[in-house]
């Protein structure tokens, strides 16, 4: 498996024959090491089309220096990658699996090559402070490059600030010395969009009222689509809450394929509506888990010492745990499936080929906010539904039905912020309020009969059920609180004043 490290660094293109600063007058820098020199080569490998680069993300194998060996980096922030790094092997030519297979949202089985080979002579400097911590590296790079498709050749100067353990304020102070030595914000993302002599970047059109629908539709479904391989990624690598915020991309496209339908061609779209919402279920099974467990442990945390009996805490961290595990080997078979891999293919042509009616090509003002009023009054309706329910589980599920109104009709708005600005941000803000609450009453109704069965199981093993029994009561008293914070926002998220720019 590789091994994981963040990269929080700054580049700089200094003038030529600039000499360097004094690195010393740094805040917090009491000692600069005298440099050592590495001679680095690194091959960069890519598909054709640079479907890694375009996104910022480089794979290379690298020789010499102290940190040879086949290296993934990830976008991570303005300022960070997370590096993954496997060590060298026989294989040359041939990307590892372990680091494809972390990409293949990216890559969809295509297959990768090199595209550049960049030789840097490098001299790198410690920054300690006084008690000999580490705080930084600076490194003064000689670089050529070559793009293999020509063999066109580039060289230049670099000038590169990693921080080790100190923090972002010595990167702000370095780049104030650097620049003041006459060196500028190096241009492109990294050494490969260097030697590659650029790399294609999507940019957004300026958007405004009379932009055609198609242009405000299309770029919420870009977005959303770049979100969900981010998120992929994150969801290989096992990161906290990526799950969750896979699933939220997931949603936020198939609430855009719902809400404007009569702009896109629904033979196209349907089908990827239904793919999103199977690989959203699937995945729904671990974050399910995930918020369950957290919940549990942070209620149990907060209980005085003798109300929680018996071997609680392990029972319910052997069963999530195990819930969990189960969950997440689905979750990672359906990603590797070729259902999946066809979905990824058809968001592709999703963004880049539209399937518009002729309705996408009329103004964002005249379409667009009338298919957001529609699902708000979807929304209405369902909230009027929920005092027709005596029954208390009813009640319940049309609260549910609720939320998922609140997150369609959010999702809506969210897609013309864009075009209609703060107006727009406001309304999103109360119907997300709506949603939030009405996830913490779900999340409860949810819990309720789980730890009534972790209960029954501790009863049949001939221990205490009394702590499952007060962790019931208090998810029964959160659901109630939650109904009734939910009346609240609602009333605040009704108001016609928010609804004004529609």
């Amino acid at each position: 498996m590789p091994t994981a490290h963040r990269e929080v660094e700054r580049k700089y293109e200094p003038p030529t024959g600039a000499p360097l600063p004094s690195l010393q007058d740094l805040p917090g820098v009491a000692a600069v090491s005298d440099p050592v020199t590495h001679d680095l080569e690194a091959v960069y490998f890519d598909t054709d089309d640079l479907a890694l680069a375009s996104s910022g993300i480089t794979v290379r194998r690298r020789t010499g220096g102290d940190d040879e060996g086949w290296h993934l980096k990830l976008p991570v922030g303005p300022d960070g990658r997370d590096e993954l790094r496997l060590p060298l092997s026989r294989s040359v030519h041939t990307v590892p699996k372990p680091l494809r297979t972390t990409v293949r949202a990216y890559l969809l089985d295509r297959d990768t090559g090199p595209v550049a080979t960049l030789r840097t002579d490098r001299a790198e400097y410690t920054l300690r402070d006084a008690s000999g911590t580490t705080l930084a590296t600076f490194c003064d790079d000689r670089v050529t490059g070559c793009r293999h498709r020509d063999e066109h050749v580039v060289e230049w100067r670099e000038w590169e600030v990693e921080l080790v353990d100190g923090d972002v304020g010595l990167l702000d102070a370095a780049e104030e010395l650097l620049t003041e030595a006459g060196a500028e914000v190096a241009a492109g993302p990294s050494k490969l969009a260097r030697a590659l002599g650029g790399i294609p970047v999507s940019e957004a059109d300026v958007l405004d009222p009379e932009s055609p629908a198609s242009a405000v539709v299309g770029l919420r479904l870009w977005q959303q689509v770049e979100e969900l391989k981010r998120r992929d990624v994150e969801v290989r690598r096992d990161l906290p809450d990526g799950i969750h915020q896979m699933r939220v991309a997931m949603r936020r496209l198939r609430s855009a394929l719902a809400t404007f339908r009569p702009l896109v061609d629904r033979d196209v779209t349907d089908p990827i509506r239904d793919d999103l919402q199977w690989v959203g279920r699937v995945l729904g099974e671990a974050r399910d888990s995930e918020v369950i467990h957290e919940r549990l442990r942070h209620v149990l945390a907060e209980q005085p010492s003798g109300l929680v009996v018996g071997d609680v805490v392990r029972r319910l961290d052997a069963f999530m745990t195990q819930r969990h595990e189960a969950a997440r080997d689905e979750s990672v078979e359906a990603l590797e499936s070729e259902r999946y891999l066809t979905l990824l293919q058809d968001l592709n042509r999703l963004v880049s080929e539209p399937p518009w009616t002729a309705r996408a090509h009329e103004p964002a003002s005249d379409v667009l906010p009338k298919r957001v009023r529609r699902d708000f009054k979807r929304l209405r309706k369902r909230v009027a539904a929920v005092d027709e329910a005596t029954d208390p589980h009813e009640r319940d599920l049309r609260l549910h039905e609720v939320r998922k109104a609140a997150k369609r009709a959010r999702y809506a708005a969210e897609t013309l912020t864009p075009v209609h600005g703060k107006p727009a941000e406001r309304f999103v803000k109360k119907v997300k309020k709506v949603q939030s609450v009405l996830g913490e009453h779900q999340d409860s109704v949810v819990i309720q009969p789980l730890v009534l069965d972790l209960g029954a199981q501790a009863h049949q093993a001939g221990q205490s059920a009394f702590t499952y029994g007060r962790l019931h009561a208090l998810e029964q008293t959160r659901a109630a609180d939650s109904a009734r914070r939910f009346e609240v926002a609602w009333r605040q998220a009704s108001k016609k004043k928010h609804r004004a720019w529609l």
